[in-house]
């Protein structure tokens, strides 16, 4: 048996606890905050993050929170026009397996963390960040910031984009600002003309802009989120924004998006970062996941999906390991895993460039290619993205 670290207790990091433990090992996760809890907004999930659920014994208890959505929109911001639309119904369905839903984030981490909590092999430790790492060729030891020191056979930063295990693995400096910031409040569903309500992510495409907007917390509330390509460059995350602010920096929208915007109360801006895909996660006995390995903007909405088959692919491939595998094991793991988020992160830039933020001409071609294509079309150009994918043999 081994015994496994995991740095972080978010939603990847109590993945991989889950997933670790089903494949017959121990694992404590160190998690900085005093409390296991999931700030943030709404997340989309897709059929390959239900499939990762599945595996991990909690994707009934997420779909009863979820919103199951009928349909991806994307709108003209300016002009208001239908662009396209995929249907996420029973073609859907029965195409990739699962359904397209929305959750507040919290409804995705509270069940990880309750089947974390009934499972015996699983210790939470909150109050004890990790602040530290050594490894030699037996062991890893880490050390938290209550001043206490574990050693054990394997460590799994899982510790956001802000990783402090990735900062000691691979020394590549602060994540990067991409000049784009967000603004996310959600909103009262009572508070939303009926006009307004839909069951479906609606994204509301501008030149260097875009709203997006669908009800989360079982459908009592509207996940709104305005982004603007405004060439930030201050990595700021949470910070309170005045309303009359949001307001003002989103002047030309068509009617509805602007009356959306103006349903926001309380606003909170970030200023969106990423990195480039790294050449390798993995040394020795330690290990990157989720946005700690590769973060990614939010423009194809597969950030926790990736780190749930991060999780699931870790481990079926530590399945009957024994600590003196671990190294040879982490290696497929990176192997295995690195193509595909790297082609995720690049990809997630493109949409905001070519999709949800285009002017002038570069916008009447998008609109061009979108309008001709098939429902069939529309499923096969997400099918690489949606797809399960089917875990690894040890």
């Amino acid at each position: 048996m081994i015994h496994a670290f995991v740095a972080g207790g978010g939603i990847g990091g109590l993945a991989t606890a889950l997933a670790l433990a089903t494949a017959g090992h121990r694992v404590t996760v160190l998690e900085r905050q005093d409390a296991f809890t999931e700030i943030g907004a709404g997340i989309q999930i897709a059929p390959n993050g239900f499939h990762a659920l599945d595996r991990l014994g909690v994707g009934h208890a997420v779909r009863e929170r979820a919103v199951l959505v009928d349909e991806l929109r994307l709108m003209d911001a300016v002009t208001g026009e239908r662009l396209t639309a995929v249907p996420v119904t029973a073609r859907y369905r029965r195409r990739f397996g699962n359904p397209y839903a929305v959750v507040h984030r919290s409804d995705l981490h509270t069940p990880l963390l309750d089947a974390c909590r009934t499972d015996d092999r699983i210790r939470l430790l909150p109050g004890a960040g990790l602040v530290h790492h050594t490894q030699d060729p037996a062991h890893v030891t880490a050390t938290t910031a209550d001043g206490r020191t574990h050693t054990g056979d394997l460590l799994i930063g899982a510790d956001g984009i802000r990783s402090t295990v990735r900062a000691r693995l691979l020394d590549d400096g602060p994540p990067h600002p991409t000049g784009h910031t967000i603004y996310r409040t959600l909103v009262p569903i009572a508070d939303v003309p009926r006009h307004l309500r839909s069951n479906a992510v609606t994204l509301w495409a501008g030149p260097g802009c875009h709203v997006i907007h669908y009800t989360v917390a079982a459908g009592t509330r509207l996940n709104l989120a305005a982004v603007l390509d405004d060439g930030a460059t201050e990595a700021v995350s949470g910070q309170p924004a005045p309303r009359a602010t949001v307001l003002a920096r989103f002047p030309d929208l068509a009617p509805t998006p602007r009356a959306l915007l103006e349903l926001g109360r309380t606003w909170r801006r970030w200023v969106l970062c990423d990195r480039d895909p790294a050449d390798t996660w993995t040394r020795g006995r330690v290990t990157l996941l989720g946005d700690a390995a590769h973060p990614m903007l939010q423009y194809a909405a597969q950030g926790a999906c990736q780190a749930l088959e991060d999780a699931v692919t870790l481990g079926a491939l530590l399945t009957h390991a024994a600590p003196d595998d671990i190294p040879a094991r982490l290696t497929r793991y990176d192997t295995t895993r690195r193509d595909r988020t790297a082609r995720i992160q690049l990809f997630s830039r493109r949409m905001g460039t070519d999709l949800f933020h285009p002017a002038g001409p570069h916008a009447r071609a998008r609109n061009n290619r979108l309008r001709p294509l098939t429902e069939d079309a529309l499923h096969h150009r997400l099918a690489w993205l949606h797809t399960p994918q089917p875990p690894p043999h040890p």
